[in-house]
């Protein structure tokens, strides 16, 4: 056995000075240190040989086994030394390289268009007002003199909740919270999401409107229409031009849908406009004294006018945009442009 163990440690400490990788060092451990290896065989052995054989030859097996152990740790640091620095040589920095710009970010259009809408009419007076967008039917419908058998109210236009409660099918229900918290003068505008059962090329289940209010004495649909005129030049430019046609709304009393000159073709017709030479922006008209009688405001006293608009066609509109859902689809290419 003696012979044994000189012949082990020999090629033992051979096949480690010859090793160079990590992983064939780790292979001659298990071959001579492991459960089943070489040094690990000879000294089961060991129980056969005789009581005067046994002290001399377990010491040696001892000493060629730290030798071996010895020899592995480092061969093995050395090689986990020369792998480390093989690393750092091939992903190392090249500070020469010239840096990438960090991409930047830029507004989304609606937040563009609600900016600058709210901006204008903060310049002619109102304020900006909010409410919650999951909503009571009757600030919804009921308290705008909307019917219960008027089609708003049916399944395929409103997301209903439970227990009366509702995604607002506008932002109108801003205005009745509104006048419930004051009196008049009352001036504002309610920007912000709805919610209908509606998707496709020009329609979103989610989108943005902002609506309007104005209600003092003495308002007049002339008032109306003046305001809406400065907005709508002041958006799309001072030779913009502005028609207002019969309409009608529950809430408003003579109501009118709001044209202005076709923004592609300036009023000479084309495809957009149907060859008109109009577009629809948005719907107004002076509040209904139904509507008054929910709020407890008098309406012999007072009188007022109210408007909505949605904000993704104001952006198709302003910018072009030839399809709603690209407004939604958070394409980094598609934001850029603006």
């Amino acid at each position: 056995m003696r012979e044994q163990l000189e012949q082990l440690r020999n090629g033992a400490l051979q096949a480690i000075e010859t090793a160079t990788t990590v992983e064939k060092l780790q292979e001659i451990r298990i071959t001579l240190l492991g459960r089943k290896g070489e040094l690990t065989g000879l000294m089961k052995g060991l129980g056969s040989l005789t009581a005067e054989e046994r002290p001399a030859i377990g010491q040696l097996v001892n000493s060629v086994r730290d030798e071996i152990e010895g020899a592995l740790g480092a061969a093995l640091a050395s090689a986990q030394e020369n792998l480390m620095a093989e690393r750092i040589r091939s992903e190392r920095i090249d500070i020469s390289l010239p840096g990438r710009r960090p991409v930047r970010g830029t507004k989304h259009p609606i937040s563009l268009v609600i900016e600058e809408v709210s901006a204008i009419f903060a310049g002619l007076g109102f304020s900006v007002a909010e409410g919650p967008e999951i909503e009571h039917d009757w600030y919804n419908f009921e308290a705008l003199n909307f019917p219960p058998e008027h089609p708003a109210r049916d399944m395929q236009d409103t997301f209903f909740v439970e227990n009366s409660m509702l995604l607002r099918t506008h932002t109108s229900p801003v205005q009745i919270r509104t006048m419930l918290k004051q009196k008049p003068p009352v001036r504002i505008i309610a920007p912000g999401t709805v919610y209908r059962c509606d998707s496709d090329a020009t329609h979103s289940p989610m989108f943005h409107q902002i609506e309007g209010l104005m209600v003092d004495t003495g308002v007049t649909f002339g008032d109306l229409k003046g305001i809406l005129t400065v907005f709508t030049n002041q958006l799309f430019g001072q030779k913009t031009g502005v028609r207002l046609r019969p309409s009608y709304f529950p809430f408003t009393e003579p109501s009118a849908e709001v044209d202005i000159a076709c923004v592609i073709c300036g009023g000479k017709g084309c495809r957009v406009c149907k060859n008109s030479g109009w577009l629809e922006i948005l719907g107004a008209g002076m509040v209904d004294p139904e509507v008054y009688r929910h709020v407890q405001y008098d309406a012999e006293q007072i009188s007022g006018f109210a408007f909505g608009m949605g904000i993704e066609r104001i952006a198709m509109l302003k910018y072009g945009i030839s399809d709603m859902r690209l407004l939604f689809e958070n394409d980094v290419r598609f934001l850029r442009q603006f």
